[in-house]
Formats: structure tokens, sequence, C-alpha cells
């Protein structure tokens, strides 16, 4: 098996014109190993201190002294006495086996082979590829040591997704180890020129960052913005694709998200075909896809595996319900408050009834009442699993009642709120509906001021203020403003796939055409004079 430098394209960050990573997470200055065990030993032993879990043993392979050391909280222990201990055992056996700086080569090959391996010739090295799970074999009077990747593989197992279910398709979801994210896009892309480039982000953390594109369609000038952002990122502490995400957007002051993240393998594959990048963190199950745009939050995966009438259709009912959870509250306090002849004669008469004698405003009524289910929702994520769900619903219903019963709210408030929250669910992207909520209480606030005219006043300052926004240099809004026809099949409307032939032009991918030759599945016609 190669040396494990040839499964990413190595891209230096901007650290490295001083230290390699092994230098930066070690602190350890460039220092060369010795031939002496010894004194190899002591230098590894100083730099470590006395950890715990930091094991180091003694060897003797046919009658030369030499050690392994390794931390076994980071290997698989199984695996070090079949995959280490073995092969050694082997050696002694064979009795004839010298080994020296000409031979530790063949060594390697003859014992060792089918192991990711890596040769250290520095202190920092061996530190590094211990500290990343590799078990390190020294030998008395060799001053290489060879680091085998023992890794200790206990993550959790691959799971269907908990925040984007899906009633058709597949059902596998990103995990938190990077090599198995990456492995789970490869299944689904077989395509030669997908190639993924490997950083190391965070001082202290140290952490693998991957980005994955596919050579020959994802614009140049997007991927080299990329690249040019995550080596700009300066921090001591990286632990999840949301770190990465604040280092790398366009503007950083917006309720809405500027990257598309996502925990389905199958949804990563999609924006990559398209023409996108994915970002991927090791330790996190969500990853990137960048650029992105505000019509992309109000897609799923599954419109594309149900017939694309019904697909249209909820995806209609997602922009609708996205305009009731934003704007609902504030309609119900414009128009109680300042706008009574827009009601129905009939309808005013029973909304003033229910009314009469709440002591609140509107305003502060609705304020109330919205306040108290965002404190049920987080109640309800954050308890355990088993009472979490019986807590938000139950306190929603006798909160609510209560609350009705005391003349404290009205009733068609409680539905103006439940309404408002349930369409709020709709979203598939779990950070697209918190813009929804921040702003619902913004247009609130606007409502209780202006009427209805703070409605609108509010609805045109979120338009303007999203046409500034931009994900590595793509407007927002694209397609819609500006308005580009040709990317207009898989926007409001989902067309069948096979009439999706090119990719959006706002990324202007070097291949645009998908397909060229993909026509309506017609039945054939019936030749003259017979039958088919």
């Amino acid at each position: 098996m190669n040396n494990r430098g040839s499964l990413f394209k190595r891209r230096k960050n901007k650290h490295s014109n001083k230290s390699t990573d092994e230098e930066l997470v070690t602190n350890d200055k460039h220092e060369e190993l010795s031939f002496s065990i010894e004194e190899n030993k002591e230098k590894i032993k100083k730099s470590f201190g006395n950890p715990m879990d930091f094991k180091i043993e003694e060897i003797t392979l046919t009658e030369t002294k030499g050690f392994v050391c390794y931390l076994d909280t980071m290997v698989g222990k199984d695996k070090v006495t079949d995959q280490i201990y073995k092969p050694l055992d082997q050696v002694n056996e064979n009795g004839d086996v010298k080994i020296t700086e000409e031979t530790i080569e063949q060594f390697r090959k003859d014992f060792f082979s089918g192991l990711t391996f890596a040769y250290c010739k520095n202190l920092h090295e061996v530190v590094w590829n211990i500290l990343s799970g590799f078990v390190v074999i020294m030998i008395d009077g060799v001053s290489t040591a060879i680091a085998f990747e023992v890794v200790n593989e206990d993550r959790r197992s691959i799971e269907e997704p908990s925040t984007q279910t899906i009633i058709r398709g597949p059902k596998e979801g990103f995990t938190e180890l990077l090599s198995t994210n990456i492995s789970l896009i490869r299944r689904r892309l077989k395509n030669k020129n997908l190639q993924f480039e490997r950083y190391i982000l965070g001082k202290d953390t140290r952490t693998a960052v991957a980005i994955g594109y596919i050579n020959g369609i994802t614009n140049e000038d997007i991927l080299g913005e990329v690249r040019k952002r995550i080596n700009q990122i300066d921090a001591a502490l990286i632990l999840d694709s949301g770190n990465i995400e604040e280092y790398i957007v366009d503007k950083t002051f917006t309720p809405f998200p500027l990257t598309y993240s996502t925990e389905r393998p199958d949804s990563i594959t999609a924006q990559l075909v398209e023409g996108k990048i994915a970002i991927i963190v090791d330790g996190s199950p969500f990853i990137l896809a960048v650029p992105t745009v505000f019509t992309d939050f109000f897609q799923s995966s599954e419109d594309f595996y149900q017939p694309f009438f019904m697909s249209t259709f909820i995806r209609l009912l997602r922009y609708m319900s996205f305009m009731i959870a934003l704007v609902l509250p504030s309609l119900y306090v414009a128009i109680t408050t300042f706008h009574h002849e827009l009601l129905p004669t009939e309808l005013l008469i029973s909304v003033q009834a229910q009314r009469e004698g709440v002591p609140f405003p509107a305003v502060v009524e609705i304020f109330i009442m919205e306040l108290t289910f965002e404190v049920l929702r987080e109640a309800g994520i954050r308890m355990p699993r088993a009472v979490g769900q019986t807590v938000s619903i139950v306190g929603a219903l006798v909160l609510g009642q209560a609350a009705v019963e005391a003349g404290l709210v009205s009733n068609v408030l409680v539905i103006i709120v439940a309404f408002t929250a349930i369409a709020s669910f709709v979203s598939p992207i779990y950070n697209f509906s918190i813009a929804t909520r921040l702003l619902r209480f913004v247009l609130i606030l606007a409502a209780a001021f202006l009427g209805l005219y703070g409605v609108l006043l509010g609805l045109v300052l979120m338009v303007i203020h999203l046409t500034s926004l931009r994900s590595f240099g793509i407007p927002y809004l694209t397609p819609v403003a500006p308005l580009l026809m040709e990317d207009q099949q898989d926007v409001f409307l989902r067309l069948p796939i096979w009439a999706n032939k090119k990719r959006p032009s706002y990324l202007k991918t070097k291949a645009p055409v998908k397909k060229k030759h993909a026509d309506n599945p017609s039945p054939p016609k019936p030749k003259e004079g017979g039958s088919t």
C-alpha cells in the first residue's frame, strides 16, 4: 500500500513557508533522528512527557534492539497485535534478517506489506504520526523510523441522517470520520476526475479538512477562491464544519446561510456533479457545498426520486410555507391593530370578541406566545429523546389551553402561532429555518409601529439585503435576480430529469452540458402498414 500522502493532493497552508504541519502541532524544531536507539527513545519520551496512554515497548529483532511506541487510546489494540507484533515475531523466527539503513525498505515489504506507512527521519514526524494513530518502530543503528497506520476505528456507524429525513431515497448519512465520508461520496460518484485536497487547520486541534471537486467541470476561479479562503484560516480550534463556515463566507452579518450544509451523501454528490465544491471536516457529519444560492434551500434530494408533478407541488408548498412562517404573525398584528377594514365583518366580530378581556395589545400577546413556543422548541431538542418530544407536544397543548382559559391570549392567536410553527418546519434545511425564526420577530415589531406598511418595508429591506449577498462571488438570488431563463428548469418547478440537460450557467463550469442526447422516453411510433 502506498504512503498515506498519496490519498490526497496535499496543499500547503499559509504557515507552510515557515514550518510543516507536523512541526506546528508538536512544537518540536527540525531535529533529525539519531542512529542510537537509546538517544531516540529519550527524545520521544521528552516530547510526550508521561501521559497514561503513551506506550513505549522494547523489542529485539535477531539480536538487534529496537522499540515500538504508540498511544493506546488512538490505535486498535487487536490490530497492533495482529499487524505489528505478529510480523515482528516472524522476523525472529526467520533468524537471518539484518536491518540496516539500506535494507529497511525491503524489511517493510517482507513483513508489513499492505499496511499504510510513512518513513520518519525527524523527531517531529515521529511525534505527529503517533498523535495521528500510527505505531512507530525504531531499530538500533537505523536513523529512519517506520510508522504504520493502526488507527482505532471505533466510530459511529453509518446511519440514517437525523436532520434530513426522506421517504424515498438512500438512507445512508455521513459520519464523523473523514475517510468514511469520502468513501460514501466515491461509492456514488465513480469518476476518475473526482479530486480531494487535504488541509490541516487549527493550531491546537490540527483538524484534517478536505475539499472535493470534479476536475474538468468545476470553475477554476471558484476553486481558487475556496483554496485561498481556507489557506487564510488562522484558528486555534476547528471542531465542526460550522467553524469553517464562519471563516470562509462572503458576509458574516446575515441570518441567511451562505453555504449549503447536509448530512446526505446523495445530496453532496449531486452538488459535485453540478460543478460545486464540497468541504469535509474530520469529526463532523455535516458537509458544506459552495457556492450556494437562495433557491438551493427549497430543494430536497427526494424531489428527484419521485414524479416531477409531485415534486413541483411540494416545492411550491415549501415557498408558500416560507412566506407563511415569515409574515403570518406580523399580518395578524397589523390587521388587528391598524387595518380592521381588511377583514370581513363577521370574521372581525369573531376576532374582536375573542380578544375581549385580553389585557395585552396584539404585539405583546403574540410576542408572549412566540417566545413561549421557541422555549418549548429548544427544550424539546435539548432534552433526552425519550421525553423531549413528549415535553414539547404536551407543553404546547397545556400552556396554550391554559393561556386561553386565563384570558392572557385569544384562541385565534394560538391558531396563528401553531400554524406558523408548523410552516417553519417544512424547510428541508434546518439552518435556513433559523433565518425565518429571527426575521419573524423583526416583522412583528415593524407591524406594531407601521402596520402593513411596516411589513412591506421590512420585506423590501430583506430583498435588498438578499440581493447584496454573495456566495463565493455568486449573487445569492441567482437565477432569479439576476434572472437567468436557462436555469429556470429547476427553481420553482421541477421539470423531468431528462429535460435537465445543463449545469447552472451562473457557475460557469468547464462542461456546461451534462447530457446532450437525453429525450422524452416516449414509446416508439407504430410503423406504417403494421403494428408494434
